[in-house]
């Protein structure tokens, strides 16, 4: 027989139902039309309950090796970073027992030099914490509100710091709000002391740099980049020892007497959150001789006033 003569579909015995292609497109109908049931009605969802809960047992068996070796790579991570966490605390408790001991010395000898000279004994400031509300509306000033006023006990004059230094003062103070004037505001001066030199100056702000500057020191003062300005405690208002800022340029002019020193404010103006008030050290401060005496003369001139119409009518 010849090749053109053979027919091109296999014989009746090797059929098997319907075509590949027929198949093909039954099941691809069928799984579209299961998805859209599915997403429509939810009619896998009890088998899919079904398979989940009879197949849990073979998941958690299968996972248990890997969730093992996991645990036991965790636990001697862990048991590592211990060990040396433990190693490290051990340094700093030891440093920190010898700082301790060596404060509480210094501690011991200044009450003991205090004593022996008649000092009177370093005030405990009264603190008040508070939260910054926004900014005050004033362009040209550099103040904040905040939520504490005199019914929580704020005072005119209150120092307010942050973590990091002193951030300004409050320069009124409202029933349930004060607005703080800060330290890099132009009419913000704060007076500092030289940790390194001890030498005394005043640092005022600068609101168009947000820093603030050491005014009137003279050229061959000595100041130096790095070092830290801390609050002297002689204006009666902030207590001494608070750092203020870091001297980060020093210009000596030879046309000038003064030095220009530049300063960074260690406080953060620009992103306050949380402050923390002082009471003003001048509270607690004895009366001023001067004041005491116009006081003492004052009532001396008052009781006389009253006794005087007591005399005439006698008369």
């Amino acid at each position: 027989m010849p090749l053109s003569t053979l027919e091109r579909t296999p014989p009746p015995f090797f059929k098997q139902g319907p075509s590949a292609f027929t198949r093909l497109m039954f099941y691809s109908a069928l799984a579209v039309v299961l998805m859209v049931a599915d997403v429509r009605w939810k009619v896998t969802q009890p088998l899919r309950a079904v398979v989940a809960t009879v197949f849990q047992p073979l998941q958690e068996a299968a996972l248990t090796p890997s969730r093992w070796w996991a645990s036991l790579n965790h636990y001697f991570a862990g048991l590592d970073a211990a060990l040396a966490a433990e190693t490290t605390a051990q340094r700093l408790v030891t440093a920190q027992a010898e700082r301790i001991m060596r404060a509480e010395q210094l501690e011991q000898e200044n009450a003991r030099l205090r004593g022996l000279l008649d000092l009177r004994a370093r005030l405990d400031t009264k603190t008040l914490a508070a939260e910054v509300l926004y900014d005050a509306q004033d362009p040209f000033t550099r103040k904040v509100v905040i939520d504490r006023g005199s019914s929580q006990g704020v005072v005119l004059g209150s120092p307010v710091l942050d973590d990091a230094g002193v951030l300004g003062q409050v320069t009124r103070v409202y029933p349930l709000t004060a607005e703080v004037t800060l330290v890099t505001d132009k009419d913000a001066a704060v007076p500092v002391l030289n940790a390194r030199s001890q030498q005394r100056g005043v640092a005022y702000g600068a609101p168009q740099s947000h820093a603030m500057e050491l005014r009137f020191m003279a050229s061959n003062s000595d100041v130096q980049v790095g070092d830290l300005l801390q609050t002297s405690g002689l204006d009666g208002v902030y207590p001494a020892g608070m750092p203020v800022a870091k001297i980060v340029a020093v210009d000596r002019r030879a046309d000038s007497a003064f030095a220009r020193i530049t300063l960074k404010p260690l406080a953060r103006p620009d992103q306050p959150h949380h402050v923390l008030l002082l009471q003003p050290v001048s509270v607690d401060l004895p009366e001023r001789a001067e004041a005491a005496s116009v006081a003492a003369a004052s009532a001396a001139s008052a009781a006389s006033a009253a006794s005087s119409p007591r005399k005439g009518a006698h008369r």
